[in-house]
């Protein structure tokens, strides 16, 4: 196999959230494989948008930001045409915003379980949709969706009834996406990290949560931002021309345990 089948070159791809933590690096990860990235973000996230942006033209690559919320169906729509506009189509998208905050099922807010269902997977629903139709009528593309390791367990000592419901919600639409469109050249997966070390659990209230994860790690650390690059580019890339509708754990072996 060569290498060149990971290459990303002359393809353009969409991300979601990607003006901080995974998005981010995500985004400059895909431009560093040749693609042409679109840096889509909510306008509160402008000043990390144009960090991205900024990043991978400084490494000779090509990025343009558009600024949309998922939970908006005609935003999404507005940012996929956008991105069709700037790149004659879409090629490629990454769907990788979320949300997530704790809360006892018992005790958590309708207000709280709607925001994380509506960002994390009708957002996610909202985006494939618009992608997959551009796609569909060319005739190719791919899509990979950002899941969780809590799609498939429940993390001890999390509290988390609406985060792992919605991307429960999310491995199962991108299993289902991928069988209606499998025949019709557009392939979708789904990447399902474990616990990725980022700004969001780096502070000190963290510590303890934290050095639990790792040592319920078989590999005895946490994931970086980087570990979730080489899994998106092999889901994306012509490497996995024969894969669709999987869900691929980058977990570090979290959950045979």
């Amino acid at each position: 196999m060569s290498a060149d089948m990971f290459r990303l070159d002359g393809r353009s791809v969409l991300v979601t959230g990607a003006g901080s933590g995974i998005g981010q690096r995500l985004a400059a990860g895909l431009a560093d494989q040749g693609a042409a990235v679109s840096i889509v973000d909510l306008p509160t996230q402008s000043d990390g948008v144009a960090t991205t942006v900024a990043g991978i033209e400084e490494l000779g690559g090509r990025a343009v930001s558009i600024p949309a919320d998922v939970t908006d169906p005609e935003s999404v729509e507005d940012a996929v045409a956008r991105h069709e506009a700037e790149f004659g189509g879409i090629d490629l998208a990454v769907n990788c915003a979320g949300v997530n905050h704790g809360g006892a099922a018992e005790d958590l807010d309708p207000a709280q379980w709607r925001r994380v269902i509506d960002v994390n997977l009708n957002g996610v629903f909202y985006c494939c949709q618009s992608q997959g139709r551009r796609m569909l009528a060319a005739g190719r593309g791919s899509i990979v969706n950002i899941a969780s390791m809590s799609a498939t367990i429940v993390n001890r000592g999390l509290w988390q009834a609406h985060y792992n419901s919605s991307k429960a919600g999310v491995k199962h639409l991108t299993s289902t996406l991928a069988m209606e469109w499998a025949r019709r050249g557009v392939r979708v997966n789904s990447l399902s990290p474990g616990y990725i070390m980022t700004p969001m659990i780096s502070g000190p209230e963290w510590a303890d949560k934290v050095a639990g994860f790792r040592d319920q790690t078989p590999m005895e650390r946490l994931g970086t931002p980087d570990d979730l690059v080489g899994p998106t580019v092999f889901l994306l890339s012509d490497a996995a021309a024969y894969v669709t509708g999987t869900d691929l754990l980058v977990e570090g072996g979290f959950t045979s345990w």
